[in-house]
């Protein structure tokens, strides 16, 4: 019997320092690279971030990892900093481990993704979206 959805997130968070949404601005001011995995409607409902590049969960270890012929210019290197956001804070804990397993050993997520970014009132962009295909 599988252990299930809840038990997996468990195990993805075990032993990460996950970021608040103004730790994750503080991030970002460092250098950090900020990844927005959220649908297009997601985007659409909420707004979008400022400073994040946009890349689809469905490619998101091809575009960061550095070894990846798909890979993104800023994925520079494994000790790269990466915070995953994502609209609750779930699916970008389940990212972020991923990316771990791939060596990017510094990823990390955002706790409570957009929502609590909206609710600690952090600044929306008026700006397009830098996605990344």
């Amino acid at each position: 019997m599988s252990p299930g959805v809840d038990a997996l997130l468990e195990q993805a968070r075990a032993g990460v320092r996950r970021l608040t949404p103004h730790e994750t601005v503080q991030a970002a001011g460092r250098g950090a690279l900020v990844v927005d995995t959220r649908t297009d409607l997601q985007r659409r409902e909420q707004g979008e971030l400022p400073g994040v590049l946009v890349i689809d969960r469905t490619v998101l270890e091809w575009r960061l990892d550095p070894a990846s012929a798909w890979r993104i210019p800023e994925a520079t290197g494994y000790d790269l900093e990466v915070v995953v956001v994502c609209r609750q804070g779930y699916c970008s804990s389940l990212a972020a481990a991923s990316l771990r397993a791939l060596g990017l050993h510094r990823a990390t997520d955002m706790v409570g993704g957009v929502e609590a970014w909206r609710a600690a009132g952090l600044p929306m962009s008026d700006h397009p979206a830098d996605v990344r295909h």
